[in-house]
This record gives structure tokens, C-alpha cells and sequence, in this order.
């Protein structure tokens, strides 16, 4: 175990109890390994300039660069307290103002003369529209004439470290130059077969050539290494819990010919998408082993995944079996009920009159059902007379018992917690089946990590009949006229005969506002809130038009008495938040203008669209912002603007908003455990490591030979984490 304490050693030890606090607390460094493993960002090279062209404003940045000028200013006709030292450096790609005051002035004064190189740190800001650094902290740096020198400095490459206010980069490369020699006793968590067959460094080499590269292959071959040891360590943790699922006992459902399923089939009026007949034979090879399937259905908002969920309840139900569809919100249940039922027809009448001979029940369970229909449900369950369940939360509450369930469906996994899903596994009399539907494409390597213990099915084919919709941004502060054409194009749609859609981020009562109020004190101004959009467009451009609101706080039964009208076209117009999100079906609806666009993710805006086009006529979508042309959320919104693919945009969300961590909600704000591993642009290094990972869980599923993989995946998987893959 020796190899492991040196890593383990707490940084107070090392650093002392000031410079560890800081490390804690600004940068949750607490050991020897946690800062061997905080890798540097970039890296300066002697001759090389950084950019100071395009510094982003408020943040603390480090950069490399020679003096230009320096000049003595006085003010205020006193010495000493009214001077001001103003520096001008240069990188040949910019140049940045440095100003020091009073009797900060005297160092910087003798030591930044003209020609000198230094590395500088410190908060961007703007004074007199000029760009500038205030107070920075700097380190000389030897330069070519051999003037001012440092000897820690002699090395090729400077490693610049992500930072802090209160610990510039270089103190931290200091810091780690005391810590480095412990790298000697790293242990190495990739088996040695796997080291050598990929021609991948050793742990300790691997980490002296990151913080302390001679050359530019040193930096490349040390970021191989470490990549492979998060990619697999990762992979290694998900290749287990799928193990761990494949021993769990689970009864085998497989259709039964002549059943409902059949006579489902037999009364479709349209024929299944290659893509619907490809992933329902996945699901249905899944449903007739002995263990339980955990299987992520991913495809396009309108692809058919329901009907593909629709055709896999339906067999378990042939197969003596229960299912249940876990949808987030009531809305959602009731569509969902109501689609499934009117699909099913006297199929969905099991028990009834008129009913077919080899019908099922398909019962509904929310929590706002009066109390005799919820009684019915409930014994409906318990006697197995229900086939087919469709509800929200409620169905997890404790008084819910199933007669035999086979199969749970999950629709938009990210909108449940694991426990709730965990909370319905447990329903069943061994694990039932778990099909987990998403509409948010998923990028392949981010699919093999986040949701890595599910097997996964794609259906990228839309059904005949879906029409395509047209994108565009409207940049409402800079050309107020565009807005206004955007509300004559929905009064245009109206007057075809076609609805519209606006979506607000925000509910606008009372309440509302105070909590935004506190959380907007930096914004200039609160989201647009729907019921005053609403109340503004009905008496100014929509004037005339029936306008109806829609948002989560209202009751259950106000929201679909509001969600039936739109859908029989007796509402023009909807202003909602993003209740509207998630499965809400109107053909008929055909423009949607989302306010504040800027304040939506990329994924959501796409969802967002796809709730318009969907039937013979053309769709229109407006994303209006007023946040600047040359602005990130402007380029977002171009991003949404330019494709409708959703893989590419999930993949341009992903990269800009960074992966945060893959292992789930439960660490928000927990440092992430991918910092070498880039989930998007590794794909290889992922595809390969979990190829390795199977294998070495197939041998060796307790790692009984694998000690210091042992140990690093203990590293990884925290209890928080191990809580949330063992749910997941």
C-alpha cells in the first residue's frame, strides 16, 4: 500500500496550511494526487507570443508577453499617492494596458522596463475602451540577451495551470514542482498487456512529461496516456454494473403469435420504418432472455418511438406480463393515454363491451385522478386487468401494486432522477425490463459514457409525411423591425388556417418575479414571462387572434382543457413555457416564436421546434434574442438556425457548454472527473477503452488481479457516484 499513500498525502504537509487552504477551497485540491492530476491548460513557449487579441473580458487570464512602453503618470499634483505606472505589453497580436497605483507603482517601476518578458496575471477589464489588466501579478522571464532571469523558468515550454484570483499559475506550477517527485510512486491503474499492446507511458512518466514537458511530443504522449486512464477507468465502472445486470434474474417475455401484438399490427394503417422493424427486433431479442434488458431508445422528436414502445408493451402483455410508461409530466400521460388508446382501439378495451376478444386495459394513473378512478386503476393493476399502464410519479408511490410487471418505459430519461426509476424497478416481482426513451439525440461516445450501462438503438429515419422546418434568428434589439415581421408571419399562418406557438422562459406571478428578481440582479432585465407576452400580443400584434396561455403551475385539468382547445384549433395561438417541450402533438400547428431564445440550450431549442411541421404543411421557427451579433449565444442560435440535424447539434451543445461530469446530476459542482478526456473528440479512445474494459470484466469481474485498478476506480467512484450507477 506504500505506493498509494504518497499520492494520499494531504497538501498541508507538502505546501503548508495557508497555500492548502487555498488549493482546497479555490480549486478542491486536497492531496498530493488530487494536484499531480490538476494538468496544465496550455503551455507558453519561450519564443512564442499568446494572444492578447482576443482576451475575454472578466476573467482572470495568464499571458506571456514583452514590454513596449512604460511611463510614470502623476496626478492630483501629490507624490508618491497620485502616481500611476501604465505599461503596455505586446504579444504582436495585441497589445494590453497594465496600470499599477500609488505604491504599487515602485517594484513594476524598476523591474518592467522596455523589452522585458514576463508572464502577467490577472481580471480582464475596460477603462477608456481600452483593454486592460489592473494590479497584475507577474514572474520575470529569462529573456534572449540574458538579461533578467528565473531560474525555475529555464525549461521550453511554460505550463500555464488553470487559476485562481488567489493563486496565479505559476505559484501553482511551483506548488507542483515540490510534489512532482511522488509522481515516482503513482500507481498505475491500466493493466500492463493493455499499456503495452496500446504503446502507451507508464502513470509516473505520464505525469512528469504533462507538468514538465522538454518538448511538444512529450506534452502529446503524456495526454495519450492520461486519456486512456480516464476513458477506461470510466468504462471499467459501467462494463461492471452491465455485468452485474446480466446476473440479475428476469423473466424471459416473448411474443406470442395470434396475440394483441398481432392484431395491432394487422390493423396499422401505414407499415413500420425500417428503423422501427430494425430496433423492435432488438427489443424484442432483449425481452425474451433471462436477465433484465436496460435498453436507451434515442431518436428525433416525431421518429415513432412511441409506436416502437407502443409494439414492445404489447408483447409482454401477450407474454402473461404487465408494462408501465413512466411520462414526466401529466400532460404528457394523458397525450400519451389518449394517442395509445385511439392507436389500439377495441384493443384497449379489455373487459368492456365491445372490446375484442384479445384486448388488454389500458388504464391511466396521475396524481390529480378523482379518487373513484384512481380506486379502479389501483385494482385494475393489482388483479392484472390492466395490461398496459401510462402515468407519472405517481405510479412509484408505495400504494401502487402490480399483479406481474414485465416491462417499464421511461419517456425523456433526463427529466426523471434515478431513484424514481430505481423506485418502479423495484415493483416488480423479479427486475422487470427497462426501456429508457429519449427524443435529445445523443452523440455515440457521450451515449457509451453517460448512459454506458444501457445498450443502445437509434432510430434516425423520419416517418413519410413529416414536412421541414425553416429556422431563423431574430435580432430583435438590433433590427426591432424584424420582430415585428415575426409576429405579421404568425398572423399569416393563422390566417392559412394554421396555430402558433410562443415560448417565454418564464411564468410571470408574483412569486415568480421575487425569485427571479433576486436572480437576475446581474441581468439587465428578467426573462420574458408568458402572462405578459400574452397579455401584450393579445392587445397589440396578435390583437383580434385567440390567444390562450400555458404553463406549469397551472392545475392539471385548466392545462388540458387548454392543450384539448389548441389541439381542436379552437385557440390560434399558444403562449407557453416549456411545457410544450415534450410531446404535445398538434399537426395543425405550424409557426413557433421562442422569446429569449438566448436562454435556452441548444438541445431544448431543438426539442422546442419539433413541436412544429409536423403534418403536410411547412414549418416556421423564430428564435428572437437580443443579445449582440459577435456573442456565443448568438452563435448558438446561428448553430440552430443552419441544421436540423439533432446529432450535430447535440455534439455543438456538448462542446460549448463542456461535458461537465459524465457520471451524472449528482455531482453539480463537483469537480469533474473527465479533465484530460474530451467526450466529444476522444470518440476513439472511448470506443477502445470500453472495448479493453469488456474484456477485463469478462476475466476478472471483481479485478481480483487488478489491485491499482481497484483503486482507481474507489477514486472515481465516490459514494455518490457508485449510488448513482448502481440506480442508473
Amino acid at each position: 500500500m506504500g505506493c498509494v499513500s504518497a499520492l494520499d498525502v494531504p497538501l498541508k504537509k507538502q505546501l503548508g496550511a495557508a497555500t492548502a487552504k487555498v488549493m482546497a477551497e479555490h480549486l478542491d485540491l486536497h492531496t498530493v494526487g488530487d494536484l499531480l492530476h490538476h494538468y496544465p491548460r496550455r503551455y507558453a513557449e519561450r519564443g512564442e507570443l499568446t494572444t492578447l487579441a482576443d482576451l475575454p473580458l472578466d476573467e482572470h487570464v495568464t499571458v506571456v508577453a514583452r514590454v513596449a512602453d512604460a511611463r510614470v503618470l502623476t496626478f492630483n499634483g501629490a507624490k508618491g499617492r497620485g502616481q500611476r505606472l501604465e505599461v503596455t505589453i505586446t504579444d504582436g497580436s495585441g497589445r494590453l494596458q497594465l496600470v499599477f497605483f500609488g505604491k504599487g507603482v515602485h517594484k513594476p517601476h524598476k523591474e518592467l522596463l522596455p523589452g522585458t518578458r514576463a508572464m502577467f496575471a490577472g481580471k480582464v477589464s475596460v477603462f477608456n475602451r481600452k483593454t486592460q489588466l489592473a494590479h497584475p501579478a507577474y514572474e520575470l522571464l529569462r529573456g534572449e540577451d540574458g538579461g533578467t532571469a528565473v531560474d525555475s523558468w529555464a525549461g521550453a515550454l511554460i505550463p500555464i495551470y488553470p487559476a485562481t484570483t488567489k493563486l496565479e499559475s505559476w505559484k501553482i506550477a511551483k506548488a507542483v514542482d515540490a510534489v512532482l517527485p511522488a509522481a515516482a510512486d503513482a500507481a498505475d491503474p491500466l493493466p500492463p498487456a493493455l499499456r503495452e499492446g496500446r504503446g502507451l507511458t507508464g502513470l509516473p512518466d505520464a505525469l512528469r512529461k504533462i507538468h514538465r514537458p522538454r518538448t511538444k511530443a512529450d506534452v502529446a504522449e503524456a495526454r495519450d496516456r492520461l486519456k486512456w486512464d480516464e476513458a477506461f477507468v470510466l468504462q471499467v465502472a459501467l462494463a461492471r454494473r452491465r455485468f452485474a445486470d446480466t446476473q440479475l434474474p428476469a423473466t424471459p417475455r416473448r411474443p406470442v403469435p395470434g396475440g394483441v401484438l398481432d392484431a395491432f399490427d394487422a390493423k396499422l394503417p401505414f407499415t413500420l420504418t425500417e428503423g422501427q422493424e430494425k430496433v423492435s427486433k432488438e427489443i424484442f431479442d432483449d425481452l425474451a432472455t433471462e436477465h433484465p434488458m436496460h435498453r436507451l431508445l434515442q431518436g428525433e422528436v416525431g421518429s415513432g418511438k412511441t409506436m416502437v414502445a407502443l409494439r414492445a408493451m404489447l408483447a409482454v402483455v401477450d407474454a402473461g406480463g404487465q408494462a408501465a410508461m413512466l411520462a414526466p409530466t401529466e400532460v404528457l400521460a394523458q397525450q400519451h393515454h389518449r394517442s395509445i388508446t385511439e392507436m389500439m382501439g377495441e384493443l384497449a378495451e379489455g373487459g368492456m363491451l365491445g372490446g375484442a376478444d384479445r384486448a388488454t386495459k389500458v388504464v391511466l394513473l396521475t396524481g390529480s385522478m378523482g379518487a373513484a378512478a384512481r380506486r379502479q386503476a389501483l385494482l385494475d393493476l393489482v388483479t392484472g386487468e390492466a395490461g398496459i399502464v401510462i402515468g407519472t410519479h405517481a405510479l412509484i408511490e408505495d400504494k401502487v401494486r402490480f399483479h406481474d410487471l414485465g416491462l417499464v418505459v421511461v419517456d425523456e430519461q433526463h427529466r426523471f432522477g434515478v431513484e424514481q426509476r430505481d423506485a418502479l424497478r423495484g415493483k416488480g416481482k423479479q427486475p422487470p425490463h427497462l426501456l429508457v426513451m429519449t427524443a435529445t439525440p445523443i452523440p455515440r461516445t457521450v451515449a457509451m459514457t453517460v448512459f454506458g450501462d444501457l445498450e443502445t438503438s437509434v432510430l434516425d429515419q423520419l416517418p413519410a409525411g413529416r414536412s421541414p422546418i425553416a429556422t431563423h434568428v431574430v435580432p430583435a434589439a438590433d433590427k426591432p423591425h424584424f420582430l415585428a415581421r415575426a409576429w405579421e408571419r404568425v398572423r399569416e399562418e393563422v390566417e392559412n388556417g394554421h396555430q402558433a406557438y410562443v415560448v417565454c422562459p418564464r411564468i410571470g406571478d408574483e412569486e415568480d418575479d421575487k425569485r427571479k428578481a433576486k436572480e437576475d440582479d446581474a441581468e439587465k432585465r428578467p426573462p420574458l414571462a408568458v402572462l405578459e407576452v400574452a397579455d401584450q400580443l393579445a392587445r397589440g400584434p396578435l390583437a383580434g387572434l385567440r390567444v390562450e396561455v400555458l404553463h406549469g403551475r397551472m392545475a392539471p385539468d385548466d392545462k388540458d382543457a387548454v392543450m384539448r382547445r389548441f389541439a381542436a384549433g379552437d385557440a390560434d395561438v399558444l403562449v407557453a413555457t416549456t411545457v410544450i417541450e415534450v410531446g404535445v402533438n398538434v399537426p395543425n400547428a405550424t409557426a413557433m416564436v421562442i422569446m429569449d431564445a438566448d436562454r435556452f440550450g441548444v438541445s431544448q431549442l431543438h426539442q422546442l421546434r419539433g413541436r412544429v411541421g409536423r403534418g403536410s404543411a411547412p414549418g416556421l421557427c423564430l428564435l428572437v434574442t437580443e443579445m449582440p451579433e459577435a456573442s456565443p449565444a448568438r452563435q448558438r442560435l446561428a448553430a440552430v438556425a443552419s441544421t436540423l440535424d439533432g446529432f450535430e447539434l447535440s455534439r455543438i451543445d456538448l462542446e460549448q457548454r463542456r461535458e461537465g461530469d459524465v457520471l451524472g446530476q449528482a455531482q453539480s459542482g463537483v469537480r469533474s472527473s473527465l479533465r484530460m478526456l474530451a467526450v466529444i473528440d476522444d470518440e476513439e479512445v472511448i470506443a477502445a477503452a470500453r472495448e479493453e474494459a469488456v474484456a477485463v470484466v469478462a476475466a476478472d469481474p471483481g479485478l481480483e488481479h487488478l489491485p491499482e485498478l481497484r483503486t482507481a476506480l474507489d477514486a472515481l467512484l465516490d459514494k455518490e457516484r457508485e449510488q448513482y450507477l448502481e440506480k442508473g
